[in-house]
């Protein structure tokens, strides 16, 4: 597996576009979710885990911050880092880039692993979570730390 993972190259689509003429928020989101679909099944996660197993994953919190207008037919790729995880849970942080190699956005997500029955937070099997191990001891490129545990929040000047 390459660090980070990238996805293959994705398209925005004529539908995603708002009436301000660029990729409406929404869609990076989509973008973004699309890209580690693919890194999934080199996990062990995906749709053959979910049906055989009754898990997934829920996402718990995401953050968005755009850098960067996408507009139609401009294609991106995805990249996915893992800064934590436990049994239950794991942080993330992706970029979203465009095809020429500028940064449109980041996102950094918690996500949850799920039974299904309950539907209840459960512990990941081990061989997902020793997968999880090796992906993030591979990684060798740094996350930039501002980027990481954002808050939204209005500063006000001194008066």
């Amino acid at each position: 597996m390459t660090q980070p993972f990238r996805s293959s190259l994705m398209t925005v689509k004529p539908e995603w576009i708002d009436f301000n003429g660029h990729l409406n928020m929404a869609y990076y989101n989509v973008l973004f979710d699309q890209g580690v679909d693919e890194l999934y099944p080199q996990i062990g996660f995906g749709y053959d885990y979910v049906k055989s197993t009754g898990c997934t994953t829920y996402v718990a919190e995401f953050h968005v911050c755009y850098l960067r207008e996408l507009h139609e037919g401009n294609e991106v790729y995805a990249t996915f880092h893992l800064v934590d995880f436990d049994e239950k849970r794991f942080h993330s942080y992706s970029e979203l880039y465009h095809k020429d190699g500028w940064l449109a956005a980041t996102a950094e997500g918690l996500t949850l692993h799920v039974d299904q029955s309950g539907p209840k937070v459960a512990p990941m099997p081990q061989e997902i979570q020793d997968k999880m191990a090796a992906y993030k001891a591979a990684q060798t490129t740094p996350i930039d730390p501002a980027r990481i545990g954002r808050k939204i929040s209005l500063t006000r000047k001194a008066s």
